[in-house]
Protein backbone atom coordinates (compact mmCIF):
# COMPACT_ATOMS: atom_id res chain seq x y z
CA UNK A 1 0.00 0.00 0.00
CA UNK A 2 1.28 3.47 -0.89
CA UNK A 3 0.16 6.42 1.23
CA UNK A 4 -0.07 10.00 0.07
CA UNK A 5 0.44 12.22 3.10
CA UNK A 6 -1.82 15.26 3.21
CA UNK A 7 -1.21 17.95 5.83
CA UNK A 8 -4.84 19.09 5.58
CA UNK A 9 -6.05 15.76 6.95
CA UNK A 10 -5.55 14.81 10.60
CA UNK A 11 -4.29 12.27 11.19
CA UNK A 12 -2.76 10.41 8.26
CA UNK A 13 -1.44 7.67 10.57
CA UNK A 14 -2.50 6.26 13.94
CA UNK A 15 0.23 4.43 15.87
CA UNK A 16 -1.03 2.15 18.64
CA UNK A 17 1.67 1.99 21.29
CA UNK A 18 3.72 4.86 22.72
CA UNK A 19 6.90 3.00 23.52
CA UNK A 20 10.26 3.69 21.93
CA UNK A 21 9.35 1.85 18.72
CA UNK A 22 5.99 3.57 18.27
CA UNK A 23 7.29 7.06 19.01
CA UNK A 24 10.37 6.60 16.81
CA UNK A 25 8.09 5.61 13.92
CA UNK A 26 5.89 8.63 14.61
CA UNK A 27 8.87 11.00 14.47
CA UNK A 28 10.09 9.49 11.20
CA UNK A 29 6.62 9.83 9.69
CA UNK A 30 6.18 13.49 10.60
CA UNK A 31 9.59 14.21 9.10
CA UNK A 32 8.11 12.88 5.84
CA UNK A 33 5.09 15.16 6.04
CA UNK A 34 2.53 12.90 7.72
CA UNK A 35 0.17 13.85 10.51
CA UNK A 36 0.38 11.28 13.30
CA UNK A 37 -1.65 10.37 16.36
CA UNK A 38 -0.16 7.93 18.90
CA UNK A 39 -2.51 6.11 21.27
CA UNK A 40 -1.50 4.15 24.37
CA UNK A 41 -3.64 2.64 27.09
CA UNK A 42 -0.91 3.49 29.61
CA UNK A 43 1.80 6.11 29.95
CA UNK A 44 4.18 6.71 27.09
CA UNK A 45 7.52 4.93 27.41
CA UNK A 46 6.25 3.15 30.49
CA UNK A 47 7.04 -0.44 29.47
CA UNK A 48 10.13 -2.17 28.11
CA UNK A 49 11.47 1.14 26.78
CA UNK A 50 12.79 2.18 30.20
CA UNK A 51 13.28 -1.29 31.72
CA UNK A 52 16.13 -2.23 29.37
CA UNK A 53 19.88 -1.94 29.99
CA UNK A 54 20.44 0.13 26.85
CA UNK A 55 23.14 -1.89 25.09
CA UNK A 56 23.28 -1.19 21.36
CA UNK A 57 24.40 -4.77 20.85
CA UNK A 58 24.63 -4.93 17.08
CA UNK A 59 27.83 -7.00 17.29
CA UNK A 60 26.57 -9.52 19.88
CA UNK A 61 27.61 -12.96 18.55
CA UNK A 62 24.41 -14.40 20.02
CA UNK A 63 22.20 -12.34 17.69
CA UNK A 64 20.43 -14.34 14.96
CA UNK A 65 21.83 -13.66 11.47
CA UNK A 66 18.40 -12.37 10.37
CA UNK A 67 18.93 -9.36 12.67
CA UNK A 68 22.27 -8.28 11.26
CA UNK A 69 21.06 -5.83 8.63
CA UNK A 70 18.46 -4.15 10.83
CA UNK A 71 20.89 -3.98 13.76
CA UNK A 72 23.69 -2.56 11.61
CA UNK A 73 21.36 0.04 10.06
CA UNK A 74 20.10 1.10 13.48
CA UNK A 75 23.57 1.36 15.00
CA UNK A 76 24.71 3.52 12.09
CA UNK A 77 21.66 5.80 12.43
CA UNK A 78 21.87 6.22 16.22
CA UNK A 79 24.05 9.38 16.28
CA UNK A 80 21.67 11.12 13.86
CA UNK A 81 18.65 9.83 15.82
CA UNK A 82 20.02 11.23 19.08
CA UNK A 83 20.92 14.46 17.29
CA UNK A 84 17.34 14.80 16.07
CA UNK A 85 16.01 14.28 19.59
CA UNK A 86 18.40 16.89 21.00
CA UNK A 87 17.46 19.40 18.30
CA UNK A 88 13.77 19.02 19.19
CA UNK A 89 14.04 18.62 22.96
CA UNK A 90 17.23 20.40 23.98
CA UNK A 91 18.21 17.23 25.86
CA UNK A 92 21.46 15.48 24.93
CA UNK A 93 21.58 11.71 25.40
CA UNK A 94 25.21 10.62 25.86
CA UNK A 95 26.63 7.21 25.12
CA UNK A 96 27.52 5.62 28.46
CA UNK A 97 30.10 3.19 27.08
CA UNK A 98 31.81 2.58 23.75
CA UNK A 99 33.24 -0.92 24.24
CA UNK A 100 31.87 -4.32 25.24
CA UNK A 101 33.98 -7.14 26.60
CA UNK A 102 32.31 -10.26 25.21
CA UNK A 103 33.02 -13.53 27.05
CA UNK A 104 32.96 -16.48 24.65
CA UNK A 105 32.03 -20.08 25.35
CA UNK A 106 35.66 -21.24 25.14
CA UNK A 107 36.63 -18.90 27.99
CA UNK A 108 38.31 -16.28 25.80
CA UNK A 109 37.15 -12.67 25.42
CA UNK A 110 36.88 -10.19 22.57
CA UNK A 111 36.38 -6.43 22.68
CA UNK A 112 33.57 -5.12 20.53
CA UNK A 113 33.17 -1.53 19.37
CA UNK A 114 29.63 -1.08 20.70
CA UNK A 115 27.78 1.75 22.43
CA UNK A 116 25.37 1.69 25.33
CA UNK A 117 23.08 4.42 26.66
CA UNK A 118 20.68 5.01 29.52
CA UNK A 119 17.10 4.30 28.35
CA UNK A 120 15.72 6.63 31.01
CA UNK A 121 17.70 9.51 29.55
CA UNK A 122 16.58 8.43 26.08
CA UNK A 123 12.94 8.33 27.20
CA UNK A 124 13.11 11.85 28.66
CA UNK A 125 14.57 13.23 25.43
CA UNK A 126 12.13 11.33 23.22
CA UNK A 127 9.10 12.41 25.22
CA UNK A 128 10.18 16.05 25.09
CA UNK A 129 10.95 15.75 21.37
CA UNK A 130 7.50 14.35 20.63
CA UNK A 131 5.91 17.15 22.65
CA UNK A 132 7.80 19.67 20.50
CA UNK A 133 6.22 18.35 17.28
CA UNK A 134 2.74 18.12 15.82
CA UNK A 135 2.38 14.50 17.00
CA UNK A 136 -0.85 14.06 18.93
CA UNK A 137 -0.13 11.78 21.90
CA UNK A 138 -3.13 10.20 23.66
CA UNK A 139 -2.02 8.44 26.85
CA UNK A 140 -4.22 6.36 29.17
CA UNK A 141 -6.60 5.92 26.25
CA UNK A 142 -8.39 2.68 25.42
CA UNK A 143 -9.31 1.72 21.86
CA UNK A 144 -12.74 0.13 21.47
CA UNK A 145 -12.59 -0.80 17.76
CA UNK A 146 -10.61 -0.43 14.55
CA UNK A 147 -12.88 -0.54 11.49
CA UNK A 148 -11.94 -0.47 7.84
CA UNK A 149 -13.45 2.16 5.60
CA UNK A 150 -12.91 3.34 2.06
CA UNK A 151 -10.25 5.81 3.13
CA UNK A 152 -8.33 3.47 5.43
CA UNK A 153 -9.50 2.86 9.00
CA UNK A 154 -11.61 4.37 11.73
CA UNK A 155 -10.23 4.05 15.27
CA UNK A 156 -12.97 4.27 17.88
CA UNK A 157 -11.88 5.22 21.38
CA UNK A 158 -13.72 4.37 24.56
CA UNK A 159 -15.98 7.30 25.21
CA UNK A 160 -17.15 7.59 21.62
CA UNK A 161 -14.39 9.56 19.92
CA UNK A 162 -13.58 8.35 16.39
CA UNK A 163 -10.33 8.97 14.48
CA UNK A 164 -10.17 8.45 10.73
CA UNK A 165 -6.77 7.52 9.32
CA UNK A 166 -5.14 6.27 6.17
CA UNK A 167 -3.19 3.68 8.12
CA UNK A 168 -2.81 2.09 11.56
CA UNK A 169 0.51 0.81 12.94
CA UNK A 170 0.37 -1.70 15.79
CA UNK A 171 3.46 -1.16 17.95
CA UNK A 172 2.25 -2.11 21.41
CA UNK A 173 5.21 -4.28 22.39
CA UNK A 174 4.35 -7.24 24.61
CA UNK A 175 0.69 -6.20 24.48
CA UNK A 176 0.40 -6.22 20.67
CA UNK A 177 -1.35 -9.61 20.39
CA UNK A 178 -3.79 -8.64 23.12
CA UNK A 179 -4.58 -5.33 21.41
CA UNK A 180 -5.05 -6.90 17.98
CA UNK A 181 -7.22 -9.71 19.32
CA UNK A 182 -9.43 -7.20 21.10
CA UNK A 183 -9.91 -5.44 17.76
CA UNK A 184 -10.68 -8.71 15.91
CA UNK A 185 -7.54 -8.34 13.86
CA UNK A 186 -5.09 -10.91 12.46
CA UNK A 187 -3.78 -13.40 15.03
CA UNK A 188 -0.16 -12.50 15.74
CA UNK A 189 1.85 -14.40 18.36
CA UNK A 190 3.66 -11.89 20.56
CA UNK A 191 4.12 -12.93 24.17
CA UNK A 192 5.67 -11.16 27.17
CA UNK A 193 9.09 -12.44 28.24
CA UNK A 194 9.89 -11.24 31.73
CA UNK A 195 13.32 -9.95 32.67
CA UNK A 196 14.37 -9.10 36.22
CA UNK A 197 17.46 -6.99 36.83
CA UNK A 198 19.23 -4.95 39.47
CA UNK A 199 21.46 -1.91 39.66
CA UNK A 200 24.44 -1.88 42.02
CA UNK A 201 26.95 0.72 43.13
CA UNK A 202 30.34 -0.12 41.70
CA UNK A 203 33.36 -0.53 44.00
CA UNK A 204 35.67 0.88 41.29
CA UNK A 205 35.35 2.79 37.98
CA UNK A 206 34.08 0.70 35.06
CA UNK A 207 33.67 2.07 31.54
CA UNK A 208 33.07 -1.08 29.49
CA UNK A 209 30.10 -3.45 29.27
CA UNK A 210 30.94 -7.00 30.31
CA UNK A 211 28.71 -9.63 28.73
CA UNK A 212 28.45 -13.39 28.34
CA UNK A 213 25.68 -15.50 26.90
CA UNK A 214 24.02 -15.66 30.35
CA UNK A 215 24.68 -12.29 31.99
CA UNK A 216 25.64 -8.67 31.34
CA UNK A 217 27.06 -5.88 33.44
CA UNK A 218 26.26 -2.49 31.92
CA UNK A 219 27.87 0.48 33.70
CA UNK A 220 26.58 4.00 33.88
CA UNK A 221 29.37 6.53 33.42
CA UNK A 222 27.45 9.77 32.87
CA UNK A 223 24.35 11.33 34.38
CA UNK A 224 22.49 10.67 37.64
CA UNK A 225 23.31 6.93 37.63
CA UNK A 226 27.08 7.37 37.15
CA UNK A 227 29.15 5.02 39.28
CA UNK A 228 26.59 2.22 39.14
CA UNK A 229 26.01 -0.75 36.85
CA UNK A 230 22.99 -2.75 35.72
CA UNK A 231 23.13 -6.53 36.09
CA UNK A 232 20.67 -8.57 34.09
CA UNK A 233 18.59 -10.19 33.15
CA UNK A 234 16.39 -13.19 33.76
CA UNK A 235 14.44 -14.73 30.86
CA UNK A 236 11.06 -15.94 32.09
CA UNK A 237 7.75 -16.98 30.56
CA UNK A 238 5.63 -15.53 33.34
CA UNK A 239 2.86 -13.79 31.46
CA UNK A 240 2.40 -10.18 32.46
CA UNK A 241 3.75 -10.72 35.98
CA UNK A 242 6.33 -8.07 36.86
CA UNK A 243 7.18 -9.07 40.42
CA UNK A 244 10.81 -9.14 41.53
CA UNK A 245 12.26 -11.95 43.66
CA UNK A 246 15.36 -11.83 45.81
CA UNK A 247 16.44 -15.34 44.89
CA UNK A 248 16.53 -14.40 41.21
CA UNK A 249 18.49 -11.21 41.91
CA UNK A 250 20.98 -13.24 43.95
CA UNK A 251 21.38 -15.63 41.02
CA UNK A 252 22.07 -12.71 38.67
CA UNK A 253 24.65 -11.29 41.05
CA UNK A 254 26.38 -14.68 41.28
CA UNK A 255 26.59 -14.91 37.48
CA UNK A 256 27.96 -11.35 37.30
CA UNK A 257 30.60 -12.24 39.89
CA UNK A 258 31.96 -14.89 37.54
CA UNK A 259 32.93 -12.03 35.22
CA UNK A 260 33.80 -9.41 37.88
CA UNK A 261 34.35 -11.11 41.27
CA UNK A 262 33.97 -7.90 43.31
CA UNK A 263 30.27 -7.80 42.43
CA UNK A 264 29.57 -10.85 44.58
CA UNK A 265 29.55 -8.82 47.78
CA UNK A 266 26.54 -6.75 48.80
CA UNK A 267 28.90 -4.81 51.05
CA UNK A 268 31.28 -3.93 48.19
CA UNK A 269 28.60 -3.51 45.51
CA UNK A 270 25.33 -2.64 47.29
CA UNK A 271 22.08 -2.87 45.35
CA UNK A 272 20.56 0.50 44.49
CA UNK A 273 17.33 -0.72 42.91
CA UNK A 274 15.69 -3.66 41.15
CA UNK A 275 12.83 -4.06 38.67
CA UNK A 276 11.32 -6.24 35.97
CA UNK A 277 10.33 -5.54 32.38
CA UNK A 278 8.40 -7.38 29.68
CA UNK A 279 10.15 -8.04 26.37
CA UNK A 280 7.88 -8.59 23.32
CA UNK A 281 8.84 -12.06 22.08
CA UNK A 282 7.80 -13.91 18.93
CA UNK A 283 8.12 -17.68 18.40
CA UNK A 284 11.41 -17.24 16.51
CA UNK A 285 12.61 -14.27 18.61
CA UNK A 286 12.63 -12.00 15.54
CA UNK A 287 10.67 -8.75 15.09
CA UNK A 288 7.48 -8.57 13.04
CA UNK A 289 7.68 -5.75 10.50
CA UNK A 290 5.14 -5.49 7.72
CA UNK A 291 1.51 -5.19 6.67
CA UNK A 292 -1.58 -6.97 7.96
CA UNK A 293 -4.00 -8.64 5.58
CA UNK A 294 -6.37 -5.71 6.11
CA UNK A 295 -5.39 -2.79 3.86
CA UNK A 296 -3.88 0.11 5.74
CA UNK A 297 -2.93 -1.86 8.86
CA UNK A 298 0.72 -2.54 9.74
CA UNK A 299 2.76 -4.16 12.51
CA UNK A 300 6.06 -3.20 14.15
CA UNK A 301 6.69 -5.30 17.24
CA UNK A 302 8.47 -8.35 18.65
CA UNK A 303 11.94 -6.79 19.07
CA UNK A 304 12.58 -9.02 22.10
CA UNK A 305 15.95 -8.01 23.60
CA UNK A 306 16.94 -5.48 20.94
CA UNK A 307 14.21 -2.84 20.98
CA UNK A 308 16.49 -0.01 22.12
CA UNK A 309 19.05 -0.84 19.45
CA UNK A 310 16.63 -1.39 16.59
CA UNK A 311 14.33 1.62 17.06
CA UNK A 312 15.94 4.00 14.50
CA UNK A 313 16.19 1.31 11.82
CA UNK A 314 12.66 0.10 12.47
CA UNK A 315 11.33 3.66 12.14
CA UNK A 316 13.08 4.06 8.79
CA UNK A 317 11.96 0.79 7.21
CA UNK A 318 8.39 1.03 8.51
CA UNK A 319 8.03 4.57 7.13
CA UNK A 320 9.30 3.26 3.80
CA UNK A 321 6.77 0.41 3.86
CA UNK A 322 3.96 2.83 4.70
CA UNK A 323 4.95 5.03 1.76
CA UNK A 324 5.10 2.04 -0.58
CA UNK A 325 8.86 2.31 -1.00
CA UNK A 326 11.36 -0.54 -0.97
CA UNK A 327 13.27 -0.40 2.35
CA UNK A 328 17.01 0.11 2.12
CA UNK A 329 17.57 -3.31 3.72
CA UNK A 330 15.95 -6.70 3.16
CA UNK A 331 13.29 -7.25 5.84
CA UNK A 332 11.66 -10.29 4.22
CA UNK A 333 12.84 -12.53 7.08
CA UNK A 334 10.93 -10.27 9.48
CA UNK A 335 7.67 -10.32 7.53
CA UNK A 336 4.45 -11.49 9.21
CA UNK A 337 4.18 -13.92 6.27
CA UNK A 338 6.55 -16.28 8.04
CA UNK A 339 3.82 -17.18 10.50
CA UNK A 340 0.90 -19.44 9.65
CA UNK A 341 -1.78 -16.76 9.80
CA UNK A 342 -3.69 -14.60 7.37
CA UNK A 343 -1.15 -11.78 7.15
CA UNK A 344 0.69 -10.37 4.16
CA UNK A 345 4.11 -8.70 4.34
Amino acid sequence: MSLRFDSTRTPDIVVIGAGLIGLAIALELIDRGAQVTVVDRGQSLGGASTAAAGMLAAADPGNPPELQELSRLSAERYPAFLGRLEALSGIAVPFQTNTTVQYLEDGSTVRLAEHSLDPRQLAAALRAAVNATSIRLLEHTQIAAADQNSGGATIRLNGGTAINAQAVVYAAGAWTSEVMAALDNDPISVTPCKGQMLRVRLPFPLDEVHRSERIYICPRTRGPQAGTALIGATVENAGFDMSVHGVDLDALRALAAKLIPELASEAEAPMVESWAGLRPATPDKLPILGACSRPGQFIATGHYRNGILQAPGTALVMADVLEGKAPCIDISALSPLRFACSVTG
